[in-house]
């Protein structure tokens, strides 16, 4: 079988930063040294064209997971194309497509299944799926929007602008126009590229999968420090309209942060978050998928899992009642209601349903862990 051609564009690029980055950067660092200003200048547009794709390109465009305001949407699509990722026309079609079809050797662009190197950058190197683009048709909402078809038409000056021009210009400013653009210009594009193309590869390798094992996602925190908050990747994969990766409150997710931050000065809005009882439902038929695994081969094998099944449909009826207390006491605050013996019955019953499936909680937890 025939190999796709080679997108000799795609190779040089990747082959002439990569050698700059680990040649290049040291050897001005030797001779010529990098300044405070240079090297704060690369940290802080490592986060901006970083986050420009985690924030608008992943969770804007891509899930719809919030709505932002057309300054936030402008700045996103020209920190998107400071990446150097493509278009956010082009990027979003093939991530939508790697959802629906996520590890589908020939139909998932960045297939994990076909190893690290090809979900990481081979996918990139050859000319895979050039025939799925010539409509966009899994992306009409996209074309829609006046800014991703502006940076789409423009996308090439845009990437001169913004990696070459940017950088050149504070290099000018701080009287160091090389310095300048081989850190924040060249080093900086290498370390965005690969810390998510990571989210492809690493985040599909590497981790647990604690709320689904139907694909190879992962979640993993080291990762997730690494790639925006991008690492909680078996969560994305089964809840991808979440605008959080993180759940959790010690989660890093800086995406989450900046998203979040936005809706509070109001250029953001409609920030979409999976219910907590789904989530922790999944959470818990992964326990009992895994039980059943580990303990299929032991001779009190159904004797165990009859008990622990018990206790899993128990808990899933009282975090049934527990959320619908939960979401009705929210209404009520919600309609700022004056106090009432109703509500105060209302809010008495829904501490009592909290207790009782945090206490069957753990009498769960103690039989898995046992078993």
């Amino acid at each position: 079988m025939n190999k796709p051609r080679l997108l000799l564009t795609n190779v040089l690029v990747f082959l002439v930063t990569g050698l700059i980055a680990v040649v290049g950067v040291p050897v001005e660092a030797y001779f010529n040294g990098f300044d405070l200003f240079e090297v704060i200048t690369c940290i802080f547009l490592i986060y901006f064209s970083g986050m420009s794709i985690t924030a608008g390109y992943h969770r804007l465009w891509s899930h719809k997971a919030y709505e932002a305001n057309a300054v936030v949407r402008f700045f996103l699509a020209v920190g998107g194309a400071m990446a150097l990722q493509n278009s956010i026309l082009h990027w979003c079609s093939d991530h939508r497509v790697h959802h629906k079809f996520v590890d589908q050797n020939g139909k998932d662009p960045y297939s994990a299944k076909r190893g690290f190197l090809f979900s990481h950058i081979g996918w990139m190197l050859r000319d895979y799926q050039s025939h799925r683009y010539d409509d966009y048709k899994n992306c009409r909402d996209l074309q829609r929007d006046k800014i991703v078809m502006w940076q789409h038409k423009y996308y090439l000056p845009i990437v001169l602008a913004t990696n070459f021009g940017i950088p050149m210009f504070l290099g000018f400013l701080n009287g160091d126009v090389l310095g300048m653009l081989l850190l924040a210009g060249v080093f900086r594009l290498v370390i965005v590229h690969h810390v998510t193309f990571f989210i492809n590869s690493l985040a599909h390798i590497w981790g647990k999968q604690p709320y689904t094992d139907q694909n190879t996602a992962r979640d993993n925190g080291i990762l997730a420090f690494f790639t925006f908050g991008e690492g909680y990747h078996n969560y994305h994969h089964i809840f991808e309209y979440d605008y959080r990766n993180g759940i959790r409150w010690w989660h890093f997710d800086p995406t989450k942060w900046l998203i979040r931050g936005l809706s509070f000065v109001k250029l953001a809005k409609n920030l979409r978050r999976c219910p907590e009882e789904r989530i922790e439902k999944a959470r818990f038929e992964m326990m009992m998928k895994r039980t059943q695994k580990r303990i299929s081969s032991l001779p009190n094998a159904d004797e165990i899992l009859v008990k622990l099944q018990h206790e899993y449909d128990v808990l899933v009826a009282k975090m049934s009642d527990y959320y619908a207390a939960k979401k009705k006491l929210l209404e009520i605050k919600q309609a700022r209601l004056k106090e009432s013996y109703d509500n105060f019955e209302i809010a008495s019953k829904y501490e009592e349903l909290k207790l009782s499936m945090v206490l069957q909680k753990q009498k769960f937890y103690e039989l898995y862990q046992m078993a």
